[in-house]
């Protein structure tokens, strides 16, 4: 789960709480309705990727952290055990557990 750096605007909400208590059919639902997040947000994107790995949508989790990493936009996004990243780096990171297969469960997320 990710959230923006000291240096971003108002924090978005890209379903951090929904992810955190592991409801991810809400956290797409809650992402995909948000207006005020652009579709090429890194958060928005990353965030999107996790919920669906969860839900073991690994292609569509993919296409998300391939998005986020080939992103013009780069933001510091806080994760949830309270690490500051690149959002490049995380979705490379994320990108890479796939290709393990080790993504589903332990994924960092957004708290913007």
């Amino acid at each position: 789960m990710m959230a923006p750096g000291p240096a971003a605007e108002a924090p978005a909400d890209v379903a951090y709480r929904e992810l955190l208590a592991g409801d991810n059919r809400a956290a797409v639902e809650r992402i995909e309705a948000n207006a005020a997040l652009d579709e090429g947000d890194p958060a928005r994107l990353i965030n999107l990727g996790v919920a669906y790995a969860r839900q073991g949508d690994t292609e569509r989790a993919r296409t998300m952290f391939e998005r986020a990493a080939a992103a013009d936009a780069r933001a510091d996004l806080e994760t949830a055990t309270g690490e500051w990243a690149d959002s490049r780096n995380l979705a490379l990171r994320a990108l890479a557990s796939i290709n393990r297969g080790t993504l589903a469960g332990g994924v960092r997320t957004a708290r913007r």
